[in-house]
This record gives structure tokens, sequence and C-alpha cells, in this order.
């Protein structure tokens, strides 16, 4: 629903303008709009499914090959999964399951979900460069 909205709002087109004027690729814009996401509402489902709508005008619009397409969608699921923390359903339970506090997950489960995101868009981001 969320998805939606935003997309209805026209936020996509104008995100997809703002883009196009920064210059910023999109694989890249993809990675932030998802992060942000992630770390503003704690889904990473949500996150994942907003961020591909937001930056679905961008990808319309452009000559991207298959293996392209490909790396930017691991992009956008690399920031989806970024800095998980107390809004976020997944900190919780394997906060509680390890029997560990708040300060420890945030040591923990946080650092451990932001590295997989980093080494998940570097991986995209070198497939998106040799392709």
């Amino acid at each position: 629903m969320f998805g939606g909205v935003l997309e209805a709002s026209g936020i996509g087109d104008a995100l997809a303008d703002s883009l196009e004027g920064i210059g910023l690729p999109v694989i890249v814009a993809g990675f932030v709009i998802a992060t942000a996401l992630r770390i503003a509402q704690g889904s990473a489902t949500v996150a994942l499914i907003t961020s591909a709508g937001l930056v679905q005008p961008v990808v319309a619009n452009g000559d991207y090959n298959s293996v392209q397409l490909a790396a930017i969608v691991l992009a956008l699921s690399a920031g989806s999964v970024m800095a998980s923390h107390v809004n976020d359903s997944g900190f919780w339970l394997v906060g509680r399951f390890f029997n560990m506090d708040v300060k420890t997950t945030l040591k923990t489960w946080t650092v451990l979900e932001t590295l997989i995101g980093l080494m998940g868009f570097g991986v995209a981001a070198l497939v998106y460069a040799i392709a």
C-alpha cells in the first residue's frame, strides 16, 4: 500500500526527474532509497517493494541490459537489509532469541545486517560495472 500511495502521488516520476538532474547512477540511487526506507520504517520487504516502484520510471526510460537490471535489483535488495534496528521485527526476534539486550543486538545484528547490505551492494555494483 505504501508503495502504491507513493506512486499514485507522482513521487516516482518526481524522483526520476531528480535522479536524472543529479546524475546519480540508478544503481546507487536505488540502494540509497531502499536504505532510507528501511531505516525509516523497518521492514525490508516494504523497503524493497517501495524502492523498486520508485526507481521503476528511471529503469523503464533507461537502456539497461538484463545483467544490469539484475544488478539493480540486487542493489535494491542490499539496501533493504541495511541498518536493522529497533523498528524492525527481525531485530527483536534475534535479540530475544539469543537473550541479548538492545545494546548488544545493535552491536551484533545491526552491524551484521549493514555489512551484508554493503557487501551485497559492492557485488551488485561490480556486476553492473562489468556488464
